[in-house]
């Protein structure tokens, strides 16, 4: 599977930006204060981009190595925007073995994105996870809060479109 690009434009918006500053200012001499930095960014932005990273990493000289690294270890960090109708899903053992993948495979020929993607016009975007602790329902897809279970492959494009 190739690395997921972001199909959404980066706002580089001038009050975003010094809404960044403000905080990076603030917290830039404090030591440990890196994470705190990047959640309030993925705040005002709702991911970090790169963008985001580099100017993080200028202004409180970090390299952007580190920034990468405490961004893709910690799963509350998302590297691509969210959609509004947020995609996950299961590829644990009971799903996987019950045909997650091939929904998984249905769902990235229907929006054209891919894990950790989000639709251009920031409508879907698509995750996977291990376990939603629903095995008995196996395969089974969240969007947002709705639990679809016993998906089959060909029922992807009709719940899809629910959310359209």
């Amino acid at each position: 599977m190739k690395a997921a690009q972001n199909a959404v434009p980066f706002n580089n918006d001038p009050a975003l930006q010094e809404r960044l500053q403000a905080i990076i200012e603030k917290y830039k001499d404090e030591k440990g204060a890196l994470i705190p930095v990047l959640q309030q960014a993925q705040d005002i932005y709702g991911y970090l981009p790169i963008e985001v990273q580099m100017a993080v990493a200028k202004a409180m000289d970090v390299p952007l190595e580190k920034i990468y690294g405490v961004v893709t270890f910690y799963s509350f960090f998302n590297l691509y925007p969210k959609g509004d109708y947020e995609i996950s899903v299961c590829l644990g053992t009971a799903c996987y073995v019950k045909g997650s993948r091939k929904v998984l495979d249905c769902i990235q020929e229907t929006l054209s994105i891919e894990p950790g993607q989000c639709t251009s016009d920031r409508k879907f975007s698509l995750d996977t996870c291990r376990c939603i602790g629903a095995c008995g329902l196996a395969p089974v897809m969240l969007i947002n809060d709705d639990v679809y279970g016993r998906v089959l492959p060909a029922e992807v494009p009709e719940i899809i479109s629910k959310y359209q």
